[in-house]
């Protein structure tokens, strides 16, 4: 879910959620005046039951109303909005290999040149500025694909000589059109990881990444659900994306070799794309970022040999998401169980207090964080 620009809004949200829910039941006084203790206790109690699961139906009322609006003016609103791109197919290659890197890197830097000289015919000046960045020599493309919303997987740093790679998985409102945003997020990750690693060389410190070798993938491998859409309430997308995603990790071994070690961080909802392939991952860790749910009950759940991570920054409008799944007409809303809830099980680690967007802000707690699980430093990560 992407960042929501409006930050008065978002704000006015959380206080209208924080207001609702510090509403609470008076007891019931006794004809002398008083309360009596175990009435009144039993009366709260059942108060606020009654209470809960009221707002639990009330919520499944409003994710069905945003549902049936979101599928007849989203989709209308969308088509008249913008006219379809033409873009070439995306280039042909053999798998990658360590060996073919640089020629996989400069064939798709001239498929997304051409994809902007069309863009640029059509007269869509912005995507054309966006496939024109990402054509530049200095870019490392595994893949691009300019049709749709658009597809890329870009490298950053020397992936062939690696041990250490984050993949990182992005949520909603991600693509061609956005994506410098996540190009951003990526790059700040790479640079904290180079510092990281050299730092604790020059200390001396063995196990917390003293000369490890990293590189960070932007994996833009799907094509994201818009934050204001139907897509962004089901497990739909993810389930479409898991195959390409498990796809991209088993060839990425074919680049770095075996002993490589991956850690798979998913933001938003790229958090229900890795649970949705969570149990077929070979991955050292899983880190969950600002997750709506994964889809599943617990840790456990995932059926996974990773170690699992989840944060939520201080700032996050995604703590106000309610953490419920439900079956209407046949399709699950919502993504269940609050991955920093002490019954999912994950290692809850400090994110500062950073927003949505901010996990890979520079000087961050959060990335520092990130940066140590990543480097496998993981006594030096702070718990929340």
């Amino acid at each position: 879910m992407a960042e929501l620009r409006a930050g008065g809004r978002r704000r006015e949200d959380r206080e209208g959620s924080t207001a609702r829910r510090g509403v609470t039941a008076p007891g019931r006084a006794s004809a002398s005046g008083g309360v009596a203790a175990s009435g009144g206790a039993a009366a709260t109690g059942g108060a606020a039951a009654l209470g809960g699961a009221a707002r639990g139906r009330r919520w499944v009322r409003v994710l069905l109303a945003v549902l049936v609006t979101a599928a007849v003016v989203v989709p209308l609103t969308a088509a008249a909005a913008r006219p379809r791109i033409p873009a070439p197919a995306p280039a042909a290659l053999p798998a990658v290999t360590a060996a073919t890197l640089e020629r996989t890197y400069a064939a798709h830097r001239a498929n997304a040149a051409l994809a902007s000289r069309m863009a640029a015919a059509h007269g869509d000046r912005h995507r054309a500025a966006a496939e024109r960045a990402l054509a530049a020599p200095s870019r490392r493309l595994l893949s691009f694909d300019g049709r749709g919303l658009g597809r890329a997987v870009e490298v950053f740093g020397d992936l062939a000589h690696a041990d250490r790679v984050a993949v990182l998985v992005p949520g909603s409102d991600t693509s061609l059109d956005t994506y410098e945003r996540f190009h951003a997020q990526a790059a700040a990750l790479h640079d904290r990881l180079s510092r990281q690693a050299g730092q604790a060389g020059q200390a001396g410190r063995p196990g917390s990444g003293s000369g490890e070798r990293t590189a960070v993938v932007a994996w833009l491998g799907y094509t994201t659900p818009g934050t204001i859409s139907t897509t962004v309430l089901t497990p739909a997308r993810a389930e479409e994306a898991a195959p390409g995603l498990l796809a991209f990790l088993t060839g990425l071994a074919a680049v770095t070799g075996p002993d490589a070690r991956v850690t798979l961080l998913c933001h938003s909802y790229g958090t229900v794309v890795c649970g949705r392939a969570a149990s077929r991952l070979d991955v050292s860790d899983l880190v969950l970022l600002g997750s709506p749910g994964t889809g599943a009950a617990s840790a456990a759940d995932l059926h996974t040999r990773a170690r699992i991570w989840a944060a939520r920054g201080g700032d996050d409008w995604v703590a106000d998401v309610p953490h419920v799944s439900a079956d209407l007409f046949g399709t699950t809303v919502g993504f269940g169980t609050d991955p920093l809830s002490p019954s999912f099980g994950a290692r809850v680690f400090a994110a500062g207090p950073g927003g949505h967007s901010d996990y890979f802000r520079p000087g961050s707690v959060s990335l520092a964080n990130i940066a140590r699980i990543v480097l496998g430093a993981t006594s030096e990560v702070t718990r929340a």
